[in-house]
């Protein structure tokens, strides 16, 4: 069955066509919302990204938090976490679901106090306290720095620490305030404008150590932002660690990520001004012994010029060029001398290899040579000859008829003739035979024949 055809002037849409618009229109109309509620449904792929659902008692969203966000969290969420969170509207286009792209999160108990720092930190910024052209130059050489802190946390002793190391000779003034508590933001700011009434230092320094939120609400106060900017010397703030950030560090003239940091920023290195001190010392002998020499050398000149216009000069001149060309003339001598002297001991070295004794020499040596040969050869072929000899001496012994006797045998002949009996037919009895045995012999008489018993 053929579809039916469109109405004409309808603008009909793809569903992927309308997502795709529905998330244009999403994503550019809502800025960056904090935004607080229950997580649900929470999953960890192996992407690393996680997903879950934000939730309250009426209604509930879609959240996706990347991996690269998800790795900065400082703590880890839950089923069942309450969390604040600052997100993007966004469109999921492939399921059509509105949902939240979590920029940052933490646990609601936060919550209020990240949304009066952030509101405090609009206002402030609004009202230029955070303007750069504000912001007040440190003294390179600060003779007396006031330290704004507690006086027993660790912050004092890593400030201490490292301006005993780089700058010694700068005094430090301390102002004892507690840095955290309900009475911290009220006695900070009291200590801020009493230390820059008494301006008894060149800058001042507010520090102390890392903690949470709730730990530097006092650094976040709105009357010790205004202390700081209304002070007339440069205040530095160093408070926390270095991803935490206060209001105190934007009013600031400068902010260090830690008190060590704050320590190095305010104070020159006494190592790097001695160092620098010996190369403008150095560098100044070098220029003195510079224009020294550069005298030196004007005054040298000037001599040997009034030198070179005496007499006598000349003189010394003309003498000087008759050494140098006796010296001359003795160096050639004694070159050609030598040459000549080589020359006559490669002539007898040669006149030595082509005398008739050398050569006599040489025939010695062959002569000597094919003796020895001569000799190695005639042992060799008697030592052959010899060897052989054996071989066939051995092969005539196996075959000679003594060693058939040397077995047990006998040689039988007729006797006186010595003719060798073959068969005993050819013998009489009565007849005398003489046997030949292996040593000696013995002469028997035949006292009968046998015949052969084979047919």
């Amino acid at each position: 069955m053929p579809l039916p055809a469109r109405p004409p002037g309808r603008d009909v849409l793809s569903i992927s066509r309308l997502n795709s618009e529905v998330r244009a229109v999403l994503d550019g109309s809502f800025p960056l919302l904090w935004v607080e509620g229950e997580i649900s449904n929470l999953a960890r792929p192996a992407s690393g990204h996680i997903y879950f659902t934000l939730k309250d008692a009426q209604a509930q969203v879609r959240c996706a938090m990347f991996r690269m966000r998800r790795i900065k969290l400082r703590f880890q969420p839950e089923n069942g976490t309450q969390v604040l969170v600052r997100a993007r509207v966004s469109f999921y286009e492939s399921r059509g679901e509105f949902q939240l792209g979590i920029e940052h999160m933490e646990p609601a108990g936060e919550g209020a106090l990240r949304l009066a720092y952030e509101a405090l930190k609009q206002q402030l910024g609004a009202e230029g306290l955070f303007d750069a052209a504000t912001k007040r130059p440190l003294p390179p050489f600060p003779r007396r720095i006031g330290v704004i802190t507690s006086p027993v946390g660790a912050a004092i002793h890593d400030l201490l620490s490292v301006l005993q190391r780089r700058f010694p000779a700068a005094h430090i003034i301390l102002y004892p305030v507690p840095v955290q508590g309900t009475e911290a933001a009220a006695k900070i700011t009291e200590m801020i404008q009493l230390a820059d009434r008494r301006a008894e230092c060149d800058l001042l320094v507010l520090t102390r150590g890392g903690g949470s939120l709730e730990d530097l609400a006092a650094f976040n106060d709105e009357a010790v932002a205004r202390a700081i900017h209304a002070a007339q010397r440069p205040v530095v703030s160093a408070v926390g660690h270095e991803i935490d950030f206060t209001i105190a560090d934007f009013v600031a003239d400068q902010r260090a990520p830690t008190p060590s940091a704050a320590a190095e920023l305010i104070s020159p290195d006494q190592a790097a001004l001695q160092q620098q001190l010996s190369q403008l010392w150095g560098r100044l002998m070098a220029s003195l012994h510079r224009q020294l020499a550069q005298a030196q050398t004007t005054l040298q000149y000037l001599r040997q010029r009034l030198q070179q216009q005496h007499p006598a000069a000349r003189l010394e001149q003309r003498q000087q060029r008759v050494d140098e060309l006796s010296q001359r003339l003795i160096r050639q001598w004694q070159t050609r001398h030598i040459q000549t002297r080589e020359r006559l001991n490669q002539l007898t070295a040669r006149l030595a290899v082509l005398t008739p004794a050398h050569r006599l020499a040489w025939f010695r040596l062959q002569y000597a040579g094919l003796n020895r040969r001569l000799h190695q050869q005639m042992q060799t072929r008697l030592n052959q000859t010899r060897q052989r000899l054996g071989q066939a001496s051995q092969q005539l012994h196996a075959i000679s008829p003594l060693a058939t006797l040397g077995r047990g045998y006998a040689i039988v002949q007729q006797h006186p003739s010595g003719e060798i009996v073959r068969q005993a037919a050819a013998i009489k009895p009565g007849a005398q035979i003489k046997a030949r045995l292996a040593e000696g012999a013995l002469l028997c008489r035949v006292e009968g024949v046998e015949p052969d018993p084979s047919p």
